[in-house]
């Protein structure tokens, strides 16, 4: 048996920097890791950890030349390179080498980088906790390594998580990914149950695993956690989990009783604050159903002038920011200073434009307000609102009898004369008979009408006129125009429909008009008269939108008015995604079932969503289908708006009177189109019946003929 012979290990030996270059030989092309400039300056904070390896260059007779290439450890070589340009170390510093003679100059950089094993990254997180443990800061780490502080405070994390799950991480039965999502919650305890949980669990997706590592908890953007504020809610003694490996809105609050009793105490304390304004009550809550003030009457105060000197700042500010744009009106960019400046500007305008609301004693002790917290999480009052009980003014109903001044004193009948000459000397000037005023009127009112219809802008004013009487003035019967808006009390069946984008604009809209009408409504018509006409445009939209009413129902379906606002929506383009309405598990997902849910996946991402999710439990799913529906626009197809019918439908043939057949239905079925359009459009009776025109024969053919056209 021939003796194994003993391997010779290749010769170490420092060389002088200048004595060494690159090789050609150097497999190593395409950069990767760390930069030529972080391992220089690591090498110049821990020198070199490991020998470059080399080999002599020889002459042409075979003799060492005394200079070397390097085939594996150029990156090192051009660290140290860098060092040297940089005057940190001497071109003569001697380098330690390992020299090899044998084999290929390739197989030698090959090998290097093939053979070494990278480092597993649970030892690099347990590393930087040893360093961490003996001393070092999170920000001394970082530095070392030429990391952020927050990478060290991730890895960190991950090294904290229970011993159980970085075993079987190393085990590779676990992923980062899911390692770093059991890191929200850093009870070991939970951490264990969840992981044994998933064990039994079809699904082992990183959602899920964070939705019951923080069941229960408060999301911290909730509105309640802003008003309360994160600060004020930890120096009671709360505890906030935070995500540090994806973006979570500033994490979970754990304790949510002890966010309710703050949200409590803090509502108590700002309605103190409402109270001593002198409201005859104050209502507080978290939150008020959308509709709450629906059939209360709303009184408006005045905004406090403001002072002399108050005018005097906001000008100055005014000519400040007047001359800063104009100044670079013709800069594409503004200068960090200027923009900071306007900014401030900006603000300190907005504060002397939000003027303090100063209510008449008479309301404030007839009037309440209501204190809640708004979907951003700050104060709201909504003050002014009168309950119908508590209401003074009592309401007059238009009967039509004539003033007490004008009025009969018997009710007589003009169709036959049966007065004498005498009895009318002695009864003098006798008021006009209910019957003939009737009659008269009846004239009056198809003159108006046919001269209104003549005259489009003041149509427009009088339905304009009758709109807002109805929607701001509670009791107000100022108008013969008949057009009754009704603004729908439906809002207080929907959870969270206030706190819309869609909803807010309407009732920031309403607001700001109710405080630029006149506080009495025989003040209206002039007010409206001397609005401009885009004014009077924006007014007529908005008390024609608050009278829209698309809500199905379930007792009252009213399948024609639904379709009407279909093609209503598809005029105007409604497109209820870019409006805000997303599907959460609260506004859809929560309340479906899920083949409804699966659906709705499948449409928006594809039938491998769907497949993806399909075998959660009920809860899960909605978890998941949230962040797949996300960003996607789907809508449920009660949201969606339908296209516009063909523009070449069929047009509809209008049929003369003359020549409608003798068995048209529309005769005899008060529903129809036309009979429906003759009972609301055409000219219905006044009184006991139509204006025969007997009185004056010549007027009233005039007005049949006008009607006629």
């Amino acid at each position: 048996m021939t003796k194994q012979q003993k391997i010779t290990l290749s010769a170490s030996r420092d060389i002088p920097f200048n004595k060494l270059m690159l090789s050609q030989s150097n497999v190593r092309h395409v950069k990767a890791g760390v930069s030529i400039e972080e391992l220089a300056e690591d090498i110049a904070r821990r020198t070199l950890l490991s020998s470059i390896t080399v080999r002599p260059v020889l002459d042409d007779d075979g003799a060492e030349t005394g200079m070397y290439t390097i085939p594996a450890g150029g990156r090192r070589f051009r660290a140290l390179e860098l060092l040297v340009k940089q005057k940190r170390m001497n071109k003569t510093a001697l380098v330690p080498c390992i020299v090899r003679t044998d084999g290929l100059a390739e197989e030698d950089s090959l090998a290097e980088n093939v053979q070494r094993a990278p480092l597993h990254p649970l030892d690099q997180f347990r590393a930087f906790q040893a360093m961490r443990e003996k001393g070092r800061t999170e920000e001394e780490i970082a530095a070392a390594f030429f990391v952020s502080a927050s990478v060290v405070k991730q890895r960190l994390k991950l090294a904290a998580a229970a011993p159980s799950l970085l075993d079987a991480y190393a085990e590779e039965e676990m992923t980062l990914d899911q390692l770093m999502a059991f890191t929200v919650n850093p009870d070991h305890a939970r951490q264990e149950q969840v992981w044994e949980a998933l064990q039994r669990h079809y699904s082992r997706q990183t959602y899920e695993i964070r939705r019951m590592l923080t069941e229960g908890a408060v999301r911290a953007s909730d509105k309640r956690a802003q008003f309360v504020g994160l600060d004020d809610y930890v120096e009671a003694g709360g505890e906030i989990l935070r995500d540090l490996f994806q973006q979570d809105d500033g994490g979970w609050l754990q304790d949510a009783a002890l966010l309710d009793v703050m949200v409590r105490e803090k509502l108590a304390e700002e309605a103190e604050g409402v109270r001593a304004e002198g409201w005859k009550w104050v209502e507080v809550d978290t939150e008020f159903p959308y509709g709450h003030t629906f059939g209360m009457r709303r009184v408006h105060g005045e905004a406090v002038p403001m002072s002399d000197e108050e005018t005097a700042s906001y000008q100055a500010l005014k000519a400040e920011y007047d001359a800063l744009e104009a100044e670079h009106a013709e800069a594409d960019e503004l200068p960090d200073d200027v923009d900071a400046r306007l900014g401030e500007i900006e603000e300190a305008m907005e504060a002397f434009e939000a003027r303090p609301i100063r209510y008449e004693a008479d309301d404030l002790a007839l009037a309440g307000a209501f204190v809640s917290i708004d979907s951003s999480g700050r104060l709201r009052v909504e003050r002014g609102y009168v309950r119908p009980e508590d209401d003074q003014v009592e309401e007059v109903e238009d009967t039509g009898e004539v003033a007490p001044e004008t009025a009969p004193v018997e009710d007589a009948d003009d169709t036959v004369a049966s007065t004498t000459d005498e009895e009318e000397e002695d009864d003098g000037l006798r008021p006009l008979s209910d019957r003939l005023v009737m009659e008269l009127t009846a004239h009056r009112t198809l003159a108006l009408r046919n001269a209104l219809a003549q005259d489009p802008q003041v149509a427009f004013l009088a339905a304009l006129h009758a709109m807002v009487l109805r929607l701001f003035y509670r009791y107000a019967v100022d108008s013969c125009v008949e057009i009754e808006p009704r603004n729908a009390g439906f809002g207080s069946q929907v959870p969270g429909l206030g706190d819309t984008a869609y909803t807010q604009a309407i009732d920031q809209r309403h607001e700001t008009w109710a405080r630029n009408l006149p506080k009495a409504s025989e003040d209206l018509w002039e007010a409206l008269t001397e609005f401009d006409s885009c004014s009077c445009e924006a007014l007529f939209a908005h008390c024609v939108a608050m009278s829209v009413n698309a809500v199905q129902d379930p007792y009252n379906r009213r399948p024609r008015a639904i379709a009407h606002a279909d093609v209503l929506a598809g005029t105007i383009g409604l497109d209820m995604a870019k409006a805000g309405w997303t599907a959460t598990g609260d506004t859809y997902l929560g309340r479906v079932t899920k083949a409804r849910i699966l659906e709705a996946v499948r449409e928006a991402k594809g039938e491998d969503a769907a497949d993806r999710i399909a075998g959660l439990k009920k809860t899960e799913m909605v978890t998941a289908a949230e962040d797949q529906l996300s960003g996607t626009g789907w809508l449920p197809e009660p949201l969606r708006t339908p296209p516009l019918p063909e523009e070449d439908a069929p047009e509809i043939e209008l049929v003369d009177d003359a020549d409608r057949s003798d068995d048209d239905p529309s005769e005899d079925d008060p529903d129809s189109s036309e009979a429906q359009s003759a009972e609301d459009g055409g000219e219905p009776a006044i009184g006991d019946s139509e204006p025969t025109g007997e009185d004056d024969p010549v007027a009233g053919d005039a007005f049949a003929k006008t009607a006629a056209e």
